[in-house]
């Protein structure tokens, strides 16, 4: 196996992972010559494995013996020592616990326990589509995409409405940046804040119990024991992170895309793309997710290269998800496409705890634009978010039109 001819920028930077970088043909090279690759440390920060086949991705992820996510599962905190919250977050716990801890949440979020919220995401996309449509523009971004998933994990959070729009700021700031050099420790600061606000709300639930997931969290054993605050609270910040991001930015990167494709946006409209598969095909295509990490716990041979206990794993979902041994014609929009073994919402044993929810919510989002919208256009550039960990858009301009023939609400 041949080392790849092209440079391979520094990962860290969330200034690479911008599209003008221009990182597939950096990641097909990898694919092809170079699948485990050495990514150089600094003096201040360790060097790790670049893992971009589909196939050597999955199989890391399924393997919780050799790789470990307890030493952190992002570069953010990887590369800085591992997560205070290993052992104790379900992101990043693995063995007996894990499956205890994922067992309890799972009471929550099965298709059953959920059929209330599902008809709610229903309902409130609906609402904002309409009301873009009644406006005739709005940015999609922050007047759509960002209040659907995050009110849905706040109902299930039972997360004060009045405290909505200070969730959202502080998760936006905890992972991304709207800036390319944001504020010294605004990430840090975000966290911290997100932390102290579920403390409070644990301590509140304990004494005040209900039946949202925080109740849940806080009366009931995960295996044979009970979690203290902290760890309630850590789940907590785990599940108001992961349940928003990804569906959030999936939403806003296919809107995006339709905007400037009109085949696909034809084949949504007249249904020629069944929704399950549209939906897929936006997870796979927006990748909202950049990369998970693991750490090596033996020695482990992959290719020709020698993975040492105690090294740093990176895995590029964004580089999988464009594997040409798996996808056929990987860098085509298809909301058709089947099968579609995407890796955006995981794999193995931490395959994505909120996937259903995931899914529900940007196929309510696809049904709303087939159903209401005729014509969705672009107005002004996108603003990108500054992240290694996360791809998407915080702002997206458009007008929207209804969809002719079509009957909305105010006009019966």
């Amino acid at each position: 196996m041949t080392s790849s001819t092209r440079t391979v920028p520094d990962l860290t930077s969330p200034l690479t992972h911008l599209p003008a970088a221009g990182l597939d043909e950096v990641w097909a090279d990898l694919r092809r010559d170079d699948p485990v690759h050495w990514h150089p440390g600094t003096a201040d920060t360790p060097g790790f494995w670049v893992l971009t086949r589909h196939r050597d991705v999955s199989a890391v992820l399924r393997d919780n013996a050799r790789f470990t996510s307890e030493r952190g599962n992002v570069l953010a905190t990887m590369l800085h020592g591992g997560d205070n919250g290993a052992g104790r977050m379900l992101a990043v716990t693995d063995g007996e616990h894990h499956t205890a801890l994922r067992t309890l949440l799972l009471k929550a979020f099965s298709p059953r326990a959920l059929e209330g919220v599902v008809r709610q995401v229903r309902s409130t996309t609906r609402r904002l589509l309409l009301e873009a449509l009644e406006r005739g523009s709005c940015d999609f971004a922050q007047d759509i995409a960002s209040h659907v998933p995050l009110s849905t994990i706040c109902d299930l959070l039972a997360v004060p409405e009045s405290d909505r729009e200070y969730i959202l700021t502080l998760t936006k700031s905890a992972l991304a940046s709207d800036y390319a050099q944001p504020e010294a420790g605004e990430d840090r600061l975000a966290r911290g804040e997100l932390l102290v606000y579920f403390h409070d709300l644990v301590q509140h639930r304990r004494r005040h119990p209900g039946e949202d997931v925080i109740s849940l969290l806080a009366t009931e054993p995960a295996g044979a024991t009970f979690l203290d605050d902290d760890d309630v609270v850590l789940n907590c910040y785990s599940l108001i992170m992961g349940g928003d991001e990804t569906s959030r930015l999936s939403m806003i990167g296919a809107v995006r895309t339709l905007a400037h494709d009109p085949e696909q946006w034809g084949a949504l409209a007249s249904g020629r793309a069944p929704l399950k598969e549209a939906t897929e095909e936006v997870l796979r295509w927006t990748t909202p997710t950049l990369h998970f990490g693991r750490v090596a716990t033996e020695e482990v041979a992959l290719h020709d290269r020698t993975i040492a206990d105690g090294d740093l794993v990176t895995l590029w979902l964004s580089a999988a998800n464009r594997d040409e041994s798996v996808f056929h014609e990987p860098d085509r929009f298809d909301l058709a496409r089947s099968p579609n073994k995407h890796l955006t919402l995981g794999y193995g044993p931490h395959f994505c705890l909120g996937a259903y929810l995931g899914r529900v919510e940007i196929n309510a989002m696809l049904d709303g634009l087939r159903t209401f919208v005729g014509s969705v256009e672009q107005t002004g550039d996108e603003k990108r978010i500054y992240s290694n960990f996360l791809s998407g858009i915080s702002s997206l301009p458009v007008a929207v039109t209804p969809r002719p023939g079509g009957s909305l609400p105010w006009q019966d």
